[in-house]
């Protein structure tokens, strides 16, 4: 068992700590396990950012964790919702580091969804997103991962979190510890925010040990591949760490994920103008694609600052969009086309932290 002084540390931000560490730490200062589940349900089902705020916990309790540990370890240092379909934050770490989320949704909706960061920064390269702009800095703990999901909550009120998308800055795969671990609070409907798995959406550019890592990790995630070219020569040039996996890996690892889940995986495909939507490259798409069950998204580029390859990016036009859902549609792929939101908001990865680094 732990002394006092060990089981308290300082400033410890409590959703860094599982259930079951939660319940150890708070038996150490003679408190009964269950005030665990108090308190999570305070942070993570009603939104509490003090221990002032968890009325039915003894003010003694509140006043003596409140002196070592914290609610939340980040904090929102500024909100964007110029666009009535989503909302922006900027979220400060302990450490001074900058992390975006962003909800998706419209008034007239009860629910909304939460698209999340896994990294500060992101090793990926991809010339079309601004999330790496700076590179990789760390990982987010799983704790910072939740505290995402609190804010957005906070920030939704009245709506309540229905869906989430792990979309935002950093490779998800690549932290998939911290971020599984994480999960199961997200889906955890005693404590937790209650969202089902099916309700929970991965997206990866594309690691295939990621992938397979997350098949097997008895939770029915949607996965989401970054695909945004389908052969080797063009994605290289779009998403630089291709060069060291190759676009048949990460079908293979996909394929095997859909054996292990019965989970169709979804591609996404940014459409660049003049660069990957080309007669060839639809032949290609549909060669790799057809026949597998698998769903096509295209996504409209959106617009961004500072993207260094030599490459001409440009928006397409929404007839544009139109006409390559129909034209993929009519060779049979099962294709959709994604509504832009949050344009105004500089909706793109890594926009907001970019311009207020």
């Amino acid at each position: 068992m732990p002394s006092h002084a060990d089981s308290l540390t300082p400033l410890l931000p409590i959703l860094n700590v599982s259930h079951d560490g939660l319940v150890e730490r708070l038996k150490a200062i003679g408190q009964p396990g269950y005030r665990a589940a108090q308190i999570r349900r305070w942070v993570l089902q009603r939104g509490a950012t003090s221990f002032d705020d968890m009325t039915d916990l003894p003010k003694r309790l509140r006043e003596e964790i409140a002196s070592s540990w914290s609610v939340l370890s980040s904090r929102v240092v500024e909100t964007l919702s110029l666009d009535p379909e989503a909302t922006k934050l900027l979220v400060e770490l302990s450490d001074g580091e900058r992390i975006e989320c962003v909800l998706l949704g419209s008034e007239s909706k009860e629910t909304i969804t939460a698209c999340i960061s896994t990294q500060v920064g992101c090793a990926m390269g991809c010339v079309f997103c601004c999330s790496g702009a700076a590179g990789l800095v760390r990982n987010l703990t799983r704790g910072e991962i939740l505290e995402q999901l609190v804010h957005l909550q906070v920030a939704g009120r009245p709506r309540r979190l229905d869906h989430v998308v792990v979309m935002g800055v950093g490779e998800p795969t690549a932290n998939l510890d911290a971020l599984l671990d994480a999960l199961r609070d997200v889906t955890d409907g005693d404590q937790g925010f209650g969202i089902g798995a099916r309700k929970i959406t991965i997206s990866t550019v594309g690691l295939p040990g990621g992938i397979r890592r997350l098949a097997r990790a008895d939770a029915p995630y949607h996965l989401a591949v970054s695909l945004h070219a389908a052969d080797d020569t063009l994605r290289n040039r779009l998403i630089p760490v291709n060069e060291k996996i190759g676009i048949d890996a990460i079908i293979a690892a996909a394929d095997e994920y859909f054996d292990q889940t019965g989970r169709r995986v979804t591609y996404e495909y940014i459409v660049l103008p003049e660069i990957n939507d080309r007669p060839e490259d639809l032949d290609r798409l549909v060669g790799l694609l057809r026949g597998r069950p698998a769903l096509l998204n295209l996504i409209p580029y959106n617009q961004t600052e500072g993207t260094t390859d030599d490459l001409v990016l440009r928006r397409p036009s929404a007839e544009h969009m139109r006409s390559l859902v129909e034209r993929l549609s009519a060779r049979g792929l099962t294709v959709t086309a994604r509504r832009s939101k949050g344009q105004k908001v500089g909706g793109a990865c890594g926009q907001l932290r970019i311009q207020k680094h």
